[in-house]
């Protein structure tokens, strides 16, 4: 349980220090998913397959938002082998500049130390 807390922590740290996109390599294996609640705008499909999708995947996000703030708050560990993070973000769209206020909780599944899922699960309006 100690290494699911430390790479939880680990984790929450560099989301809250903007290293998400970074921190991809280090703690994601490469046939990683990430499942987004719903198709997100532009995109035909929820979930992302593999490593670099998942990469690829935050740094589209991020060209496109103006962050304001970053709260990342956790980790809640589910041992043996999840943990859960509650965000809160905001942003403002740069095409639109449409001022947004994002929350929503995400679980990761670790296998051996890596990430090999994380769900996101939005606020409903």
């Amino acid at each position: 349980m100690e290494d699911l807390i430390k790479l939880g922590k680990d984790f929450v740290q560099a989301m809250r220090d903007r290293r998400g996109i970074a921190h991809v390599t280090d703690v994601y294996t490469e046939n990683a998913e990430s499942v987004e609640a719903v198709n997100p705008p532009g995109r035909d499909v929820r979930i992302a397959k593999g490593r670099g999708a998942i990469q690829t995947k935050r740094e589209v996000w991020a060209e496109a938002h103006e962050i304001h703030k970053l709260d990342a708050d956790g980790p809640y560990v589910h041992p043996p082998n999840r943990f859960a993070v509650r965000y809160e973000v905001e942003v403002t769209q740069k095409e639109t500049g449409r001022q947004m206020t994002l929350r929503e909780i995400a679980i990761y599944t670790v296998e051996e130390g890596r990430i090999v899922r994380e769900e996101f699960f939005m606020m409903p309006k």
